[in-house]
């Protein structure tokens, strides 16, 4: 049997994959007002959609709570349904695939962005340090120190996140991935240097992980297993989180994920510019092998990298994401070996049309579908 290869099919839970180049969910910052995806959002996901392949969708809100950022959609609210139902028509109308990822950025916001000017929501009242906060005007400000939740108020997060999914269900996505990564509210539960409770969500690694679970199962009881991803960041310090046994700790969240039967999981092999610092061999040998289903993995991969690490078994597919930004064909590009657009740092997060819709496919050079 042929070794695997970045151009091989793919079973991905219920769907085939016709390539392994997956497009990662990139947040844009470019959401209309109401945090509804802005019609440029339709032609920007349908420029990189490609025949088989698959598109996760920016990190969206499940709530008004759940927003951290300004300017970033949500999937509460029946305007920003229709939004997201313009976008995944686009991406349909290639014969591509996507998920979308439900967020909820807990500590990681302001009060100026909460309902009521509330303060942000975390499992302990700690607040994160060494970086600063977006209000609504862009204007970069402290973290405040978080309300912690409650423990009566945790039910309405789930709650939240099946809602989310059912609002993505009616928005025609073909499936959602929980945003478990980058120090985010799920994550802020797992580790330790963010959840200082001593209930049944603190604590014990089994504690921690809780909340996690609990909305991965309230997810899939709206989608099916296998239409449900994961992300996972373990060995991330974004957004000053981190966990003093990280291979302990995700040694039981794969292990209880594992038994759900999920599509897929995600994992983020983050690079130390973005504050994230990890080594390759530590996802690659130590939760590799934790793990039987499809892994898909992300980090500053180059064509080449992804290939070796798919034909190791190190990754059954690599997400791209700076390369997707400026390559809208991307997947057709790596296949024929073309050169690559260069990425503008400066047009990643806010503006228009600029930076997000004008980036050219190569010229001259037919989108037709993948040849296999």
């Amino acid at each position: 049997m042929p070794f695997p290869s970045l151009f091989s099919r793919l079973q991905l839970g219920r769907y085939t994959l016709a390539h392994r180049v997956v497009m990662p969910p990139l947040t844009r910052m470019r959401a209309g007002p109401g945090n509804v995806p802005h019609a440029l959002a339709a032609t920007y996901y349908g420029q990189r959609a490609s025949a088989g392949g698959l598109i996760i969708a920016e990190a969206t809100q499940i709530s008004p709570e759940g927003q951290g950022y300004p300017a970033t959609p949500g999937i509460h609210s029946a305007t920003q349904v229709a939004g997201w139902k313009r976008v995944t028509e686009a991406v349909h109308a290639k014969g591509g695939l996507i998920f979308l990822q439900l967020w909820h950025t807990g500590r990681s916001s302001h009060s100026s962005i909460q309902p009521d000017g509330r303060l942000p929501v975390a499992p302990s009242a700690i607040a994160i340090t060494g970086l600063k906060s977006l209000t609504p005007d862009w204007q970069q400000v402290p973290y405040e120190t978080p309300h912690a939740l409650a423990l009566d108020e945790i039910p309405g997060i789930i709650e939240a996140y099946r809602q989310g999914a059912c609002n993505a269900l009616a928005a025609g996505f073909d499936g959602v991935e929980i945003h478990g990564a980058n120090g985010y509210l799920l994550e802020q539960f797992l580790h330790a240097s963010s959840n200082r409770r001593t209930d049944a969500y603190g604590g014990t690694v089994e504690n921690r992980a809780r909340l996690l679970i609990q909305v991965t199962e309230a997810v899939i009881e709206v989608w099916g297993a296998d239409r449900v991803g994961v992300r996972l960041s373990p060995f991330g310090t974004y957004n000053d989180v981190g966990d003093p046994d990280p291979i302990g700790l995700y040694r039981h969240v794969l292990s209880r994920l594992g038994a759900l039967g999920l599509a897929y999981l995600s994992l983020i092999e983050a690079r130390s510019a973005a504050s994230m610092e990890i080594s390759t061999p530590q996802v690659t040998h130590e939760l590799r092998a934790m793990w039987s289903g499809p892994l898909l993995l992300a980090g500053g991969f180059t064509a080449e990298a992804a290939e070796a690490a798919i034909r190791s078994g190190e990754a059954d597919a690599v997400a791209f994401g700076r390369y997707f930004i400026a390559n809208p064909d991307l997947p057709f590009r790596f296949r024929h070996g073309l050169g690559l657009n260069a990425y503008d740092r400066s047009t990643f997060y806010g503006g228009g049309a600029h930076g997000y819709i004008d980036y050219p496919a190569q010229e001259g050079v037919s989108l037709a579908p993948l040849a296999l």
